[in-house]
């Protein structure tokens, strides 16, 4: 099998223009980038990675873990993965499925020098015992922390939902109900925290509507349309804990023959995908892509001694048809 070094001596150049060649970085001339490819081509040459990752101290592999794999996990992913790419840096992801063992996977993979960097996007695993690990690397996490060795690019849910409740409250609505998601997290308690402040502000009693829990699905925005339309004093607005949840509300109450907004009005969360623009949905934008792209700008500051500035992050909130 050819090496770089056979590569360099055939095309009458140095180990470094090969290496220039085959990772396409740096400058070659032209006519000397065609005469080496040609015989990468012809020798069907490939750089031993294992080789690479000892000469730069890095495998180039980061690792991302996570409960499961929902929308909101597909934009984060995207966008970190994009990120990483741009910067010659590949990324596998560990769906857990609630299995520790996978975390732990994941964890003893930095260990080993596997991995150069991890990102925990949700995770069972207790903290102290994922902080143990960040000595072998960097370790950033999505979920709201606040840790001397494990980074954060966590955004207060209270600060988004905020908006919300107060866009429904200009626009004369009282009986808001919420439909609040996965109940262990962070985020959802914001929510909720965020919800009894604005009822004590305004004087509204919480208790007055029902109020779900634990719910993010398509069916559960279906189902909860067909509750609506069996109360004899429904809520007059609803906050929604996903645009996809949103979503399946406002489609089976239209099916039911119930109005959005004039029966009821309808506010989802995230603006990170087309269905709150199919719906004409007012919703409130979450930027998870600039979340993502900071977790890869904390990595690479550490990995590639670098000062990068990471992004502003706010919420906003995008007022359209359902309210």
């Amino acid at each position: 099998m050819a090496n770089i070094q056979d590569i360099a001596k055939l095309a009458g150049v140095s180990v470094a223009t090969v290496s220039r060649v085959v990772s396409g970085r740096g400058y070659v001339s032209e006519e000397t980038r065609a005469r080496v490819q040609k015989i990468v081509d012809q020798l069907d040459y490939a750089p031993n990675r294992n080789a690479v990752s000892l000469k730069k101290g890095k495998t180039m592999m980061l690792g991302i873990v996570a409960l499961t794999f929902d929308s909101s996990m597909g934009v984060f992913l995207r966008s970190f993965s994009m990120a990483a790419q741009s910067e010659g840096y590949n990324v596998t992801v560990f769906v857990t499925n609630g299995d520790k063992a996978r975390e732990l996977e994941a964890l003893e993979m930095l260990r080993h020098k596997q991995l150069d960097a991890l990102v925990f996007v949700l995770r069972l695993s207790p903290w102290d015992e994922i902080e143990s690990y960040a000595k072998y690397g960097p370790i950033v996490t999505w979920e709201r922390v606040e840790l001397q060795k494990v980074a954060s690019v966590f955004m207060n849910q209270y600060d988004g939902y905020m908006l919300g409740l107060e866009h429904l409250y200009a626009k004369g609505y009282r009986r808001i109900m919420n439909i609040y998601g996965r109940m262990s997290g962070k985020n959802t308690r914001g929510r909720m925290r965020a919800f009894a402040d604005f009822c004590e502000k305004y004087g509204l009693n919480p208790n007055e509507m029902e109020h779900f829990y634990n719910k993010g699905r398509i069916t559960h925005g279906e189902e909860i349309a067909h509750w609506w339309f069996a109360q004899d004093t429904p809520p007059d607005a609803i906050l929604c804990p996903t645009d996809y949840l949103a979503s399946g509300f406002i489609a089976e109450a239209r099916r039911l023959g119930i109005r959005v907004p004039e029966d009821v009005a309808v506010v989802g969360f995230d603006d990170t995908n087309n269905v709150a623009r199919l719906f004409d949905m007012t919703t409130i934008h979450y930027p998870i892509d600039l979340q993502a792209e900071n977790a890869f700008r904390i990595i690479s500051n550490q990995l590639d001694d670098k000062d990068q500035p990471l992004q502003e992050l706010e919420f906003r909130l995008v007022a359209r048809k359902t309210t």
